[in-house]
């Protein structure tokens, strides 16, 4: 009898591990969130047109492409522990470059330390998910995989708040006269100086504080010991295990479907500010949508753990990408606040995607999970090149979000077509996954 009970998500000896792992989720989840309003605050400040904006998240998920293979190898010839500890570091470097970039008013320089904090969050996210589904029974890895996600968007949650009231709140480029227009565009060119000074130190200071407390992360996890769960014998070097991994569709299927899927939630989570802002809702304000988005994804993280217990964990990521589908239709047809709250249910079908797609392409590859993790890290390109064309379809006709009518609806509507195709290659590869996979 006790042989058939279904071994435990997390054994007692990887409690303390998993935790503390977990934790991380948390936290790469409040840099991804404290930056994706950054796009409409720098194209305020800096004056920039919309494809220029959107080069705030092609340096931030740039980082995860150029990052997560090193960090494969470093994991490969270390362990988990030093990886994550080299992707603090790099996480803890490039927020405090912040300081130095906010003093030169430079924004390839803000570029350059988003690019260079994603290292980090590359080697933490390249360690942490294949070494969380190596702790514990493998027919249990993708459930422990999404109850350690859950907890990515309690920390995009606090981002959004420090974006919200320490940055978006006390912007003065964002400020309105009494008609409501724009009043940072009619200053003087030292008027505009010194707000602009003003406001890239008040982007500054939030991601300075996040690099001292990444410190003191490095400093708790470096003196805690971190067992490395289920041990697989390493029988040959990296690229055999990459010659091997890319032999098995499954695997392959499932960069392609994450890197659609990235692409998709950076989207919809970035614009979700200029969709607003189109409705006459200015950005603090828009906030308020993109948090409701994020709870949203809480509940339904929590929710889908709980139905993979009884649903094909295949079957589901179809069916919720079919419905991602139908409310990016209502995103782009639907104009006026039902669009927008259209958007925000996306996130819902989105909040089983990415834990799920990495764990049936990880499932059986032993210890070339380590490298094959690094292949899904990188997909996370999807998100670096995908809202610039969302931003080059945002600049048809002007900077503006209205200029031109596409299939009868603003360009900020009709770019929501971007995402609909993504969760179309996500819904073919969770069909693949229950009918040809075989996946539980």
């Amino acid at each position: 009898m006790k042989n058939n009970q279904k071994p435990p998500v997390v054994s007692k000896k990887m409690l303390l591990p998993f935790v503390l792992i977990t934790s991380l989720f948390a936290l790469w989840g409040f840099a991804n969130d404290i930056t994706n309003p950054m796009v409409s605050a720098f194209k305020k400040i800096l004056e920039l047109n919309n494809t220029q904006a959107s080069w705030v998240q092609a340096a931030f998920y740039g980082g995860y492409f150029t990052m997560a293979l090193p960090a494969a190898f470093v994991v490969k010839k270390y362990s988990y522990k030093i990886g994550i500890l080299v992707g603090l570091g790099l996480y803890a470097i490039g927020a405090l470059l912040f300081y130095p970039a906010a003093a030169m008013e430079n924004y390839f320089f803000f570029l350059l330390a988003l690019y260079v904090l994603t290292f980090g969050l590359a080697f933490l996210e390249t360690t942490a998910n294949p070494y969380i589904l190596s702790m514990g029974a493998e027919e249990t890895a993708t459930q422990r995989l999404n109850l350690a996600q859950a907890f990515n968007p309690l920390g995009a949650l606090s981002g959004l708040f420090v974006a919200q009231v320490f940055i978006l709140g006390a912007l003065q480029s964002d400020d309105l006269d009494a008609e409501g227009n724009a009043i940072y565009g009619t200053l003087s060119e030292t008027a505009k100086a010194a707000v602009k000074t003003s406001d890239l130190s008040v982007i500054r200071d939030p991601y300075v504080w996040l690099g001292v407390f990444v410190i003191f992360m490095f400093v708790l996890i470096a003196f805690v010991r971190m067992p490395e769960g289920k041990k697989y014998r390493d029988v040959s070097g990296m690229w055999d295990s990459i010659r091997r991994i890319f032999k098995k569709e499954r695997f392959v299927g499932g960069v392609f479907a994450q890197l659609f899927y990235i692409g998709a939630q950076i989207m919809c989570w970035t614009y979700i500010y200029q969709y607003a802002e189109n409705l006459g809702i200015n950005n603090q304000d828009a906030v308020n949508y993109a948090y409701a988005a994020l709870i949203i994804f809480l509940i339904g993280r929590f929710l889908c753990t709980y139905l993979m217990k009884f649903i094909n964990s295949g079957k589901l990521l179809m069916l919720l990408a079919f419905l991602a589908i139908f409310f990016c239709l209502g995103t782009i047809f639907i104009q006026g606040i039902g669009g927008l709250y259209s958007l925000v249910l996306v996130s819902f079908c989105m909040s089983l995607m990415f834990p799920t797609i990495y764990g049936i392409a990880l499932t059986g590859l032993g210890d070339d999970a380590k490298p094959a993790s690094a292949f899904l890290v990188m997909a996370i390109v999807g998100g670096a090149f995908m809202p610039v064309l969302q931003g080059m379809v945002l600049d048809i006709g002007g900077s503006a979000y209205d200029d031109v009518r596409i299939l009868g609806v603003p360009e900020v509507n009709f770019s929501f077509m971007l995402p609909l195709i993504c969760f179309a290659v996500v819904a073919g590869y969770g069909y693949r996954a229950f009918k040809v996979y075989g996946v539980r």
